[in-house]
């Protein structure tokens, strides 16, 4: 089976780009070269016009004019196909040789001018998912699983935060390098972080009615946002001067701003959701002299020290000693 499926990948290799080197066709396939050559003794054998073009430039190459009908698209490469712009996602959710299967099959069926545009885009744009610093660790043992189970519309059960947990499990996100699913328990739909899921057993025998309404990026946008604003659980009263208000949008929490800018008075007050009052003194340090913290009074004391202490950091600058 192994090898059907490699054979196939070589075909559609060759359609494809025209004509590769064995040592091509080996990193492509991630092979030997020898493996190249058996394999294409097999598909000559088989009946597949396939021929060694010598030289400095040769190759092997399929003779001019042969298509393969080996393009068609299962659906499970058809919907991995969309996801081949993400592909450490698809690596990490087991899904790289479908998908690899599906690019070859579409790249074969593209009219002979065309066939570069695969190549000519991913030397051109590429998404890195995951965020800065983070570790190369590899992904959650539970994701491959659960993955099958939401391309396959199966219930789940195994073990969440040490908890039993039965889901059926709707979608996937990945958010800055972080796993979550969407799944629904108990007639509601939430958002698990994949990596605290421990023991997951996938129902392949049962299949779940899905929502036809559910749409996974509006829901995943929602409930962000819904998480955002429940972070946001103290508020400041400041006194902007016109170029704190400029500066508003680069300080403050995107999910605060705009109910700060609704807030905003003509002498420059605003009301600002914050985190925490240790977020709110770090923000309003950001501000330097073009904000006046008025409420709370024990933040406006901190501000009021920090001020203090700057001031005398740059006092004999001010009075021509230069620095220390």
């Amino acid at each position: 089976m192994v090898r059907a499926a490699r054979l196939m990948s070589l075909v559609l290799l060759l359609q494809g780009r025209g004509g590769m080197t064995a040592g091509e066709l080996a990193q492509e396939l991630e092979v030997s070269e020898r493996t190249i050559h058996r394999d294409v003794l097999a598909l000559s054998e088989a009946g597949i016009p396939v021929y060694a073009d010598r030289g400095r430039t040769g190759g092997y190459r399929l003779v001019d004019g042969y298509r393969t009908r080996l393009t068609g698209l299962d659906r499970a490469e058809a919907e991995a196909l969309f996801l081949s712009g993400v592909p450490a996602a698809l690596r990490d959710m087991g899904l790289r040789e479908i998908a690899e299967a599906a690019r070859l099959k579409a790249a074969a069926a593209l009219a002979p001018g065309l066939r570069d545009a695969p190549a000519t885009a991913a030397q051109r744009f590429h998404l890195d998912a995951p965020g800065w610093f983070a570790s190369d660790t590899p992904p959650p043992e539970s994701l491959a699983p659960l993955a099958r189970a939401v391309w396959g519309n199966h219930p789940v059960s195994g073990r969440y935060r040490e908890a039993p947990r039965a889901v059926e499990p709707y979608g996937l996100v990945l958010k800055a390098g972080v796993w979550y699913l969407a799944g629904r328990a108990k007639e509601r739909l939430l958002v698990y972080r994949v990596d605290r899921f421990t023991e997951v057993s996938v129902d392949t025998a049962r299949r779940f009615d899905r929502d036809p309404a559910f749409d996974l990026a509006a829901f995943w946008a929602e409930r962000s946002e819904q998480f955002t604003r429940s972070l946001l659980r103290t508020q400041v009263t400041l006194r902007l001067s016109p170029a704190g208000l400029r500066m508003l949008r680069h300080v403050a929490d995107p999910a605060a701003l705009p109910e700060a800018l609704a807030s905003a008075r003509d002498d420059g007050t605003v009301v600002l959701a914050v985190e925490s009052p240790a977020v709110a003194y770090t923000q309003v340090l950001a501000f330097g002299p073009e904000a006046e913290v008025l409420d709370p009074p024990e933040l406006r004391a901190l501000v009021a020290e920090a001020a203090a202490r700057m001031s005398g950091l740059y006092a004999e600058d001010t009075l021509g000693g230069g620095p220390r």
